[in-house]
């Protein structure tokens, strides 16, 4: 009654998924099952019309990294910020990476304070490429990649990652949750879609 099961399951085209997740709550066997298409950041403090850099939001992660965890959700584990890489005598640094202790993968995440562009793309590529055969343990399994920006174009996305690792996500951050008007016209647009 609590969780208000039966209105899920009213609601819900996939009744036995939510009896499923009523009883087992979350279970995480494959990477989607741990990447988010958006991430609420608002715990960091940013004014909106702040102008900061990617390394100031990336300061901000590590100050407020508890807080960074826990939106990440279960099983996330620090490893270190600017991870160095280096291929071929050219250095690379991974903003921040990570060990998920249940899918026993590495995750690495790369910042970006604007839109995501294919060339960010392209460089996670090649870090999932370099931690899969450099620092990946005989019994971890591929690394997943998350380029979190603060704008997503879903097209270009679609078009840069095709026909690569399936491994790699991009999602976008919110600085703070949508004030009522913002939360009423989303809710509006999805209904509008499902129907």
């Amino acid at each position: 009654m609590n969780s208000a099961l039966y209105l899920r399951l009213a609601s819900s085209k996939d009744k036995d998924g939510v009896l499923a997740l009523a009883k087992d709550g979350v279970t995480i066997h494959k990477p989607e099952d741990v990447v988010k298409d958006s991430y609420t950041l608002e715990f960091l403090g940013i004014p909106e019309d702040y102008h900061f850099s990617e390394t100031e939001l990336e300061q901000r992660i590590i100050d407020h990294l508890q807080m960074f965890l826990l939106e990440m959700g279960k099983g996330f584990t620090f490893v270190k910020r600017q991870y160095p890489i280096t291929v071929n005598n050219r250095h690379y640094h991974c903003d921040l990476v990570f060990y998920h202790r249940i899918l026993k993968c590495f995750v690495l995440i790369d910042l970006k304070r604007d839109a995501v562009q294919h060339e960010d793309i392209g460089q996670m590529n090649m870090y999932l490429g370099y931690f899969a055969t450099e620092e990946n343990m005989p019994d971890d399994n591929p690394p997943i990649g998350i380029i979190l920006s603060h704008y997503k174009d879903d097209l270009l996305v679609e078009y840069a990652t095709y026909g690569i690792n399936t491994n790699l996500f991009v999602s976008k951050y919110e600085l703070y949750l949508p004030n009522k008007d913002q939360l009423k016209q989303i809710v509006e647009k999805i209904v509008d879609t499902k129907e």
